[in-house]
């Protein structure tokens, strides 16, 4: 009988890379990444800062009558570092509208700069240290999404959160300055702890998931930082991570490229408040608003063709509440026909209930088809005066081919951020955070800046 290949040692190729990789040791491009994830990171965090998800994690928390040690983005409180980033990487990903790595759906900032930020913070870190491992930490988030996807995300594993502790326990070492053999103790236990389940998407508990993957990988290194083992093959073992979370392993895409090619170049942010599937269709709608000057009375019918993903993820078609809308494909072609976008207010619970919303909702209709990419959408539209509108979508804004410019990143990081900060603080927050690693004292007037005056 053939016997397979046995793994490469992920748990300690890893852990080395981590802990030995020089500073900024990546081309500008990459470093510019790194920067804009962050950014996107803190609108989306400072934006959700008042949601119901985040007040009810902030007061669950304040149970424990946290140590004020960290920031929450956006509020007036401090609390613990853990519970810090537990509850900035709830509020982070409560819109849905962070970042997103379209080649394994992981949104990667929401566990590694929650657990990056609370941790410098505390431990008094320069700005040019988050930046490296907030780098390091994405790209470790990703090889491991990579190892296990798609089969493991099928399987219905949430991998922000399941992937994403192991990149929160990477960015928390580095910051630590964690020898490769802590390192890979820290590695190891936070492959002891993935956290998400796709059951929950459209509930609070899909926002909790990176908030605790934050928490739990920040653990793991002050576990590991402190002499706590784990082992030293916990990813590749044969009863490790990658073996019982997932039925295929791609072990080549865990390693391939280490510390030459970084997964956070391929990071993309979202000009829609939704599920990434979505924004294809709403691009094809929005296309077909701006270009007949469409109005809501004028659409007879809607008829999209989909991934098969789409209606998995997305096919809610009575969403009740502004999360089970960012879950359904026809609340996003009703908002942005309605309203010309599809930001986070056309999720809220008042416009999914909205009658002219729901009745235009109705008349939009999905059918999966195969031969169409994931990251493609075709949407045609029938007025009442008998045209037919046709749109066929090949890229999403936001994409990789279509990627958002840096000015559309400031708008819409001041769109979220402005309401809660004021105009001034939140153009502070861009400023210091564009030039982190440019000087010492950037990071610490970010977070004075990043909370309400």
């Amino acid at each position: 009988m053939h016997e397979e290949a046995p793994p490469p040692a992920v748990t300690r190729t890893l852990a080395q890379f981590v802990s030995g990789h020089p500073s900024q040791a990546w081309d500008a491009a990459c470093d510019l990444a790194g920067h804009r994830t962050i950014l996107n990171w803190l609108g989306c965090a400072i934006g959700a800062a008042e949601h119901p998800a985040v007040q009810a994690a902030v007061d669950a928390m304040a149970e424990f009558d946290p140590a004020p040690q960290a920031t929450l983005f956006g509020r007036a409180e401090r609390m613990d570092i853990g519970s810090a980033a537990l509850v900035n990487g709830i509020a982070s990903h409560v819109f849905d509208y962070d970042d997103t790595h379209p080649g394994n759906l992981v949104h990667p900032a929401g566990p590694v700069v929650a657990a990056a930020l609370a941790l410098a913070e505390r431990f008094d870190c320069t700005g040019r240290e988050v930046v490296d491992a907030v780098v390091l930490g994405v790209d470790v988030s990703c090889r491991i999404a990579n190892l296990v996807y798609p089969a493991h995300y099928d399987r219905g594993w949430h991998i922000t959160g399941s992937a994403g502790v192991l990149g929160a326990a990477a960015a928390s070492a580095r910051l630590l300055r964690l020898d490769a053999q802590r390192t890979a103790m820290a590695l190891g236990l936070a492959a002891s702890q993935p956290v998400g389940l796709r059951e929950q998407f459209g509930t609070m508990a899909k926002p909790f998931h990176p908030g605790a993957a934050a928490r739990a990988g920040l653990s793991a290194a002050l576990l590991a930082r402190h002499g706590f083992t784990a082992s030293e093959t916990a990813i590749e073992g044969r009863r490790g991570f990658a073996h019982v979370v997932s039925t295929q392993q791609n072990w080549a895409q865990a390693l391939a490229g280490l510390g030459e090619r970084f997964e956070i170049v391929s990071n993309t942010f979202k000009p829609y408040a939704c599920g990434l599937v979505i924004h294809p269709c709403i691009d094809g709608c929005l296309s077909l608003r701006l270009q007949h000057g469409l109005q809501p009375a004028d659409v007879a019918e809607v008829r999209l063709r989909v991934h098969p993903l789409v209606l998995e993820l997305t096919g809610k078609q009575e969403p009740r509440t502004g999360l089970e809308g960012k879950f359904s494909v026809f609340h996003g072609c009703a908002a942005v026909l309605v309203f010309g976008r599809a930001a986070e207010a056309e999720f809220h619970e008042a416009i999914v209930q909205r009658p002219d919303v729901v009745a235009l909702r109705r008349r939009i209709h999905a059918t999966v088809d195969p031969s169409i990419a994931h990251e493609a959408a075709h949407v045609e539209i029938d007025c009442h005066d008998g045209r037919r509108l046709v749109q066929q979508v090949e890229h999403a804004s936001g994409s990789l081919q279509r990627p958002m410019t840096d000015r559309a990143l400031d708008d819409k990081f001041d769109a979220l951020a402005v309401p809660v900060l004021g105009a001034a603080r939140a153009a502070a927050v861009r400023r210091h955070c564009r030039a982190l690693g440019a000087g010492d004292g950037e990071l610490k007037a970010l977070f004075v800046q990043a909370v309400p005056g």
